[in-house]
Order: structure tokens, then C-alpha cells, then sequence
């Protein structure tokens, strides 16, 4: 491919986003794969908060939370999929360098609130079954409101800084980006300027963020699992029907998430970093409803009381 569009022969204005994989007998069944996946997630995320919204007996912390989540997911699916989409049908998949940087911010918002909000409902969950008598206290409207305001501030915060280093660094080489979207790693690989300093500040940001939510999430299970322990086998039932969800969300959010953001050293494990990201990207958002509404009596009654309000 051709670099398009550098400003006086040098500064890149415009970047080509190569996609997921070159192959043109593949493009069309993955082109309509990941509609099938943009489709459940949207639809699927947006069900679930209908129905919070609509339902007053899930008007409670954790469908406030759950609805946070479910808010996140359907607008993080959003920010790339419909130029993942376009890569399959398009020749060339352009993005402007704002539009870039637009994604870029975005994607780092919702992330990081993700990460915030999963850490929110671990607590909510340490103390509905460690402290049931103080639950209605502890958890109250105003604590749970600054809870997810102080989840979107950081998510918010974390993205500024990682955009903001980014629009610092120079690309006056290859416009062409290694992957279907806008990451970190994969703009870093084209900067024609020392990267050192955004090295420095993502593994900060990252190391952060990850280390505190996951130090908050392990001793907020940990407790739960000694609580349980000391109780009878009905309450640890009870605990693992509660937290069953969000320990399935959690591992696989923090797992995928893990595996695609570790620093790839040369092309190869760039390479392999796409595609693990589309378990992380695209998974994550399509499941974290299905997993919350499999099995769960609240939303399947939910769910039944919405259809008969809406054929009646």
C-alpha cells in the first residue's frame, strides 16, 4: 500500500488501519461474524437496560452497577467496530489522525471505567454478604452514585493522559497501522519520535489501574470466601449464585485484557496481540449481559413482566 495524505511530505495527517487479517476469501464470512457480533452486543446490552431502567425491584446497588456496565459496553462497542466492519468491505480502511486520536480516547475511557465499575460491584458484593445488616447504609444512593462518578472521573482521567502523550509523538514514516484499530502499541510502532516517555506513562497508567482494582477485587473475594467459610454450605451456595456472574466477567475481562496489552516485543507478538484483542473487544461486551441474565431469576422476571406490559 501507498502512504496517503502527509502533511509537506512529512507530518502523517490520515493512517490505514490494515484490519484483522488479509485474506480476501475471508473477508465476507467475517464481515458478516462480527455483525452477528455487533448485533447481540448492542441489542443485548441495551435489553439489559431496559429492563433495569423499566423494573423498579432492580432498582437496587447491583443493577445500578450492572447498568453502568451494560452502558459502557454498548457504547464501547461503538468505537470500533463499525470501521472493523468497513475494513472487510473497503480496499483501504483511512482514518483521520483526529479521528485516530478520537478512538484512541474512547477506547482508553471505557476501558479503564470498565476496570472501576467491575471494582465497584466486588465491593457492593463483599458487603451484601459479609455486612447484610449495614448493607442498606453502606450502599446507599449517594455512596453508589459517587462510586460510578469516581470510576467515569479516573476512566476519564487515564484516558486524557494516554491520548495526550500520544498526540505528542511524530509519525512522519509508515501511516499504516497493524490492526483494526487505534491501540497503543500499534501507533508507538509507527512514531518516527522517542516513545520512551509514553512507554513510561502506560505501564504507570496501566500498572495502576490494574494493580488497585484487582488488589481491591482479591481481598474483597478473599474476605467473602472466609465469611462463607465460617458459614453453612446454604450460604456459600447463596455467595456463589451472587458472585458467580461477576467472577466470570472479571476473569475473563482482566484475563484477555492481560494477554493483549503486555508490551509485544517484535511483529510476531504484535501480531498475535490483534488477534487476542478480539476476544477482549468483542467478547467481553457480547457475553457480560448474557452471562448476567443466564440463570438469573431477578432479570428473567424482569424480562417476563416487560413482554406481558408490552402485548397487554
Amino acid at each position: 500500500m501507498k502512504p496517503i495524505a502527509k502533511e509537506n511530505d512529512s507530518l502523517v495527517t490520515q493512517f490505514i488501519l490494515m484490519g484483522l487479517i488479509d485474506e480476501p476469501k475471508l473477508q465476507l464470512p467475517l464481515f458478516f461474524l462480527f455483525l452477528v457480533n455487533y448485533t447481540v452486543t448492542v441489542v443485548g446490552n441495551m435489553s439489559l437496560i431496559v429492563l433495569i431502567f423499566l423494573n423498579s425491584h432492580l432498582h437496587t446497588p447491583m443493577y445500578f452497577f450492572l447498568f453502568n456496565l451494560s452502558c459502557i459496553d454498548f457504547c464501547y462497542s461503538f468505537v470500533f467496530t463499525p470501521k472493523m466492519l468497513m475494513s472487510f468491505v473497503s480496499e483501504r480502511n483511512i482514518i483521520s489522525f483526529a479521528g485516530c486520536m478520537t478512538q484512541l480516547f474512547f477506547f482508553c475511557f471505557f476501558v479503564n471505567s470498565e476496570c472501576y465499575v467491575l471494582t465497584a460491584m466486588a465491593y457492593d458484593r463483599y458487603v451484601a454478604i459479609c455486612q447484610p445488616l449495614l448493607y442498606t447504609v453502606v450502599m446507599s444512593p449517594r455512596v453508589c452514585s459517587l462510586l460510578m462518578l469516581g470510576s467515569h472521573l479516573m476512566g476519564f482521567a487515564g484516558a486524557l493522559v494516554h491520548t495526550g502523550c500520544m498526540m505528542r509523538l511524530s509519525f512522519c514514516d509508515s501511516n499504516i497501522i497493524n490492526h483494526y484499530m487505534c491501540d497503543i502499541f500499534p501507533l508507538l510502532q509507527l512514531s518516527c519520535s522517542s516513545t520512551y516517555i509514553n512507554e513510561l506513562v502506560s505501564s504507570v497508567v496501566v500498572g495502576t489501574v490494574v494493580s488497585v482494582s484487582s488488589l481491591i477485587i482479591f481481598i474483597s473475594y478473599a474476605l467473602i470466601l472466609y465469611n462463607v467459610h465460617m458459614s453453612s454450605a446454604k450460604g456459600w451456595s447463596k455467595a456463589m449464585s451472587t458472585c458467580g456472574s461477576h467472577i466470570v466477567t472479571v476473569g475473563l475481562f482482566y484475563g484477555f485484557g492481560l494477554l493483549t496489552h503486555i508490551k509485544p516485543s517484535t511483529a510476531g507478538t504484535l501480531g498475535e496481540g490483534k488477534f487476542l484483542s478480539v476476544f477482549y473487544t468483542f467478547g467481553v461486551p457480547m457475553l457480560n449481559p448474557l452471562i448476567y441474565s443466564f440463570r438469573n431469576k431477578d432479570v428473567k422476571l424482569a424480562l417476563k413482566r416487560t413482554l406481558k406490559r408490552i402485548t397487554n
